[in-house]
């Protein structure tokens, strides 16, 4: 089945309408269905989104066209096509509020059914029944009803239930709200990134354009065309934004028209909602206003704001008036404030604040916005008794028309957001470009010059210990390596005190993971595997482009669809239901094949996408035939292109997935903030590369560029890790941060940022200089390696002290320690985790690499077990494979690292408490963790991690052991073989063999009891009776 309906949603919201229905007083927000028998809402074809429709959505789920509802106390009777019945049968499997029963209409070409009688035989019996009598539909369905009620002989009292309706949908749930924010947020992007910066565009230019223009190429921002010529939304715009990564672009459209008005509107200045842009050039001077609506799925936001250009004092004084009042207002739109008081607020505080504008207030300040864009019923009007309630979402418009400026020419202002209602107060949920400095431009006053910001001197570190006192790794000081043939049996110790470490540490994680993953946990490792994504082309025939006519093969690009002609029908399909699509020429005749995506196909990776139903019957491919070949290649490009162009869509949106929208940061206040001057960052911002600095605010750090261009900003709460590498041995001294979650640099995502100086400067170098002449010797170069020497402890100190501000300052602000980690450098070794060599330093939390890029951040407490691979005698390397211990993640590779480094790896991560495991070969990691997370449970039931072959020395120690007894029977044997062959085949050599006859064994006991003295001898002996 196509549609799913959310049955326990409707479930839900039934509940909330038959429960307000039976408590319905005559006097509560529910007076129009208290004395009801039934509600009546009909639905015509092609409607604008109105009351009735928002309401069959709200409750549905979906829109459905010519469809009747008729609530009764005791069931709920619809009247519908057969393939909108199929749809709504699932309601009646469910176990609903009350018993839903649903009348079939016969199809066009069917002969008529008894369902339109027998349902207004449902609907007469009903004395007093409620509808929407001020909304009007057409169609063909709305047309017989009205026919087969005229001649009812029995007619019902109809009663208007719009503010019954209007209440029902009110309040916001959790999903609503998400929908609404959403909305929101796409409406402050489309503002902030787009329209303010093209309008100040047009100001500065003086570009002739006019308002109708304007607000089609606003309109475009979401997508334009038709076709071939389709163009999706702009990213350049959208990508700015914050908390809209995972978007539906086809749920979102415009409210309505983009409103622009300026001082050459023709129709002047309008403040209602359904204002229009006019046709007329915008004018480069005076009051500007801009309205913008988004709607997403289905839940509308909206906003409005204005712009003035070279503002008289007056105007000023009134913005800002503006602006007070909206957050005065803001602070009373909570939870049981009447709708009226809320007016009379508002007027009250013109009133005392400027009395003269009274006359020129608007005559209502807001409505209710939802599924329905603008409610009447929760108008904020002076004369509406109704309470707001908590999660209501409603549209806040303050504004003044019909001024006057010093040229008496008429003006408006008007200032318009979105608000949820909260318990306290009410939330702005659209803010953004609203004060003075974003909203007027002065652009023919000479701009004064602005006082450059004295940046403070870097504070100084206190003492200069060396940053490798007192450091541990995992809660265990480090070993020592060993040094000299003289220290083998310490080495031998050590060696066994790691075996029968590891021997615990596997034992641990084998308990631990059957306990992680038993049968009464979460054997799914709390993830949830992939779920069937529902598409939808169209939400109608209505919507079907007008190319379909002509019954060819049309790729939509806009809807993303491609339409097939099936039987003298367009059908739609999908583009993600296309496999692929296939073209070869046979005669005269070119076939053009398309594959769709079906159960049981050999695709690789793909073959466990989920459907909905595998069972059905699918169909696996269409073949047409056609003379024109050039028609079937244009065609199959298409598709093929528009299958990339959504693959390419779909890959981006998983990449920024994971992507957080952060806080915002709260500025250092009463006192200047900690400052690091003249660092780099990387990723590096777009544009020329130039140092900035670095300020510690109070949630947070802000990293400025010189001309205040590019900011950053990164919140203690995201900060994993903090690292500190000083300059000794490096090029470089940086201060590095690790995130939990990543965040956005211009286009790029980034889980690591980093603040560095360069620790050499040629500013320094003094060569050629005059001390030249009376120097002869070294001294100059001596003295500028201590120079060199004691500017890297002063950047050491200085980088390390900012540092320790930073993890003071996230102290105070989330209450969890953020400690300072500085690599340990003796413990390095060198390593490929990427395509280059590099140095890899162990920390006390981590192991890094942070000079160059591409960083490596890897937790050692995400660590599952190390797998030490191609451990061989007579290899140069080896390679370490970490396993996570989220098994989704996959294993990370460090290769090439030298043998001669093998006890120091194996030393440093038994102290850290993490599992090895040795093999002499590689293995292939995506079929094994495909296994394990297939079932976690069974994976460490049937013994864990003990397949990879050793638990950390016993067993490895046992194969060397082995392998040095075979060496040196092979080389006793050659010996034997050698001196058999001396002594050229005697009797005494023949008596000798039958002599040693037995077990290799036996003869290395013999002889390795003899000493060398017996030894020669013998030699001797045999030597002598070999030349006899």
């Amino acid at each position: 089945m196509a549609v799913q309906l959310n049955k326990e949603l409707v479930n839900s919201r039934l509940k909330v309408i038959y429960d307000a229905w039976l408590k319905a007083g005559k006097n509560d927000d529910y007076g129009a269905i208290a004395d009801v028998d039934a509600i009546f809402l009909a639905a015509g074809e092609d409607e604008p989104i109105r009351k009735g429709t928002a309401f069959q959505t709200w409750l549905l789920g979906y829109e459905f066209p010519s469809t009747f509802i008729l609530f009764q106390k005791d069931k709920i009777s619809i009247l519908c096509s057969a393939t909108k019945g199929k749809i709504l049968e699932q309601l009646q499997k469910h176990k609903t509020v009350v018993p839903v029963e649903i009348f079939t209409l016969a199809k066009s070409k069917e002969p008529p059914t008894d369902a339109l009688p027998r349902f207004l035989g449902v609907f007469t019996s009903s004395n007093r029944v409620g509808s929407l009598l001020k909304e009007t539909n057409s169609g063909k369905l709305i047309d017989e009803w009205s026919t087969a009620l005229a001649a009812s002989e029995k007619k019902p009292e109809m009663v208007d239930v719009a503010p019954s309706v209007s209440t029902f949908m009110a309040v916001k749930d959790d999903d609503e709200l998400k929908a609404t924010r959403t909305a929101s947020n796409l409406t402050v992007t489309l503002l902030t990134h787009y329209v303010a910066l093209k309008l100040e565009t047009i100001l500065d230019r003086e570009t002739k354009i006019s308002h109708e223009q304007f607000a089609t190429q606003i309109e475009a921002r979401l997508g334009s065309g038709e076709g071939e010529t389709a163009k999706g939304p702009d990213m350049k715009v959208w990508g700015k934004g914050r908390g809209i990564n995972d978007v539906d672009w086809l749920s979102t459209e415009f409210c309505y028209s983009p409103i622009i008005q300026s001082r050459s509107s023709g129709d002047g200045y309008d403040l209602k909602p359904t204002a229009e842009s006019s046709p007329d050039d915008m004018s480069h001077k005076g009051v500007f206003l801009v309205s913008l609506g988004m709607r997403y799925k289905g839940y509308s936001a909206n906003l409005g704001r204005t712009f003035i250009v070279d503002p008289d004092k007056e105007q000023e004084s009134v913005y800002n008036l503006l602006i007070n009042l909206q957050t005065e207002v803001l602070q009373r739109m909570k939870d049981g404030v009447v709708a009226r008081d809320l007016y009379q607020y508002a007027l009250s505080y013109v009133k005392k604040h400027k009395p003269d504008l009274e006359k020129n207030f608007v005559k209502n300040i807001g409505f209710g916005t939802g599924m329905e864009f603008r409610d009447s019923t929760y108008l904020l009007s002076p004369k509406n008794g109704r309470q707001l309630k908590a999660n209501m979402v409603f549209c806040l418009s303050l504004g003044f028309q019909d001024l006057e400026d010093q040229e008496h020419k008429k003006f408006a202002l008007q200032i318009n957001d979105t608000v949820k209602i909260g318990q306290d107060k009410g939330i702005c949920m659209t803010d953004g470009v609203k004060s003075t400095k974003d909203t007027l431009f002065y652009l023919t006053r000479e701009e004064s010059e602005e006082e450059k910001p004295v940046k403070k001197p870097p504070a100084k570190a206190n003492g200069n210990a060396s940053p490798m006192k007192n450091k541990t790794a995992g809660g265990k000081v480090l070993r020592n390596k060993t040094r000299g043939a003289a220290q083998e049996e310490v080495a031998q110790s050590t060696s066994a005190k790691i075996a029968e470490h590891q021997r615990e540490l596997h034992h641990q994680l084998q308990e631990q993971g059957v306990t992680r993953f038993s049968e009464e946990g979460d054997g799914a490792n709390g993830k949830e595997g992939k779920t069937w994504k529902k598409f939808q082309s169209y939400k109608g025939e209505a919507g079907l482009p007008k190319e379909v006519e002509s019954l060819r093969i049309y790729v939509d690009r806009k809807a993303q669809t491609v339409l097939l002609p099936i039987h003298g029908f367009a059908v739609p399909f999908h583009i993600n239901t296309i496999k692929n699509v296939s073209k070869n020429d046979e005669g005269d005749f070119t076939y053009l094949r398309v594959n769709f995506q079906t159960p049981g196909q050999l695709a690789g990776k793909k073959e466990d996408t989920p459907f909905e139903d595998p069972d059905a019957t699918f169909v696996r491919s269409i073949t047409y035939r056609s003379t024109d070949g050039h028609r079937f290649d244009t065609v199959s490009k298409q598709i093929t292109d528009l299958k990339k162009e959504v693959n390419k869509r779909e890959q981006q949106k998983k990449e920024l997935a994971d992507v957080i929208e952060q806080d915002v940061l709260v500025e250092m206040k009463g006192r200047r903030p900690h400052k690091l001057p003249e660092v780099f960052v990387r990723p590096a911002p777009d544009g020329k590369r130039l140092p900035g600095e670095v300020e510690v605010h109070q949630n947070g750090l802000r990293y400025q560029s010189p001309l205040g261009t590019q900011k950053i900003d990164i919140l203690f709460s995201n900060v994993k890790h903090l690292f500190f590498q000083p300059c000794d041995h490096e090029l470089l001294v940086i201060l590095h941060m690790h995130l939990k979650a990543p965040i956005m640099i211009g286009k790029k995502k980034t889980y690591d940022v980093q603040f560095f100086r360069e620790a050499s400067d040629v500013q320094f170098d003094e060569t050629g200089n005059r001390k030249r002449k009376y120097r002869y010797g070294d001294e100059d170069e001596i003295e500028m390696e201590q120079q060199e020497r004691k500017r890297r402890q002063l950047l050491n100190k200085e980088f390390k002290a900012f540092a320790e501000k930073i993890a003071e300052a996230a102290v105070n602000s989330t209450g969890d320690s953020l400690e300072v980690d500085i690599p340990f450098r003796e413990l390095s070794f060198e390593g490929v985790p990427f395509r280059t060599n590099v140095r890899l330093q162990p920390t006390t939390e981590s192991l890094i690499h942070l000079s160059d890029p591409p960083f490596l951040v890897v937790t050692l407490a995400d660590i599952e077990i190390a797998s030490l691979e191609r451990v061989q005698f007579g290899l140069k390397q080896f390679d370490v494979v970490f396993v996570f211990k989220d098994f989704t993640k996959a294993p990370l590779h460090i290769n090439s690292i030298p043998s001669a480094q093998l006890d120091d790896v194996k030393n440093w991560l038994d102290s850290v408490d993490i599992p090895i495991a040795e093999g002499p070969v590689n293995l292939n990691w995506g079929p094994i963790m495909k296994t394990i997370n297939d079932s976690p449970y069974d994976f460490f039931r049937e013994g864990g991690w003990t397949f990879l072959g050793g638990t950390g020395g016993e067993e490895s120690e046992q194969d060397d052991e082995s392998e040095t007894e075979s060496e040196f029977e092979a080389e006793s044997a050659v010996s034997s073989s050698e001196a058999s062959s001396d002594a050229g085949g005697s009797d005494f050599d023949g008596s000798n063999a039958s002599d040693d006859e037995g077990s290799g064994s036996d003869f290395d006991d013999e002889s390795d009891g003899e000493d060398w003295d017996e030894l020669e001898r013998k030699a001797a002996k045999c030597k002598r009776i070999g030349f006899l």
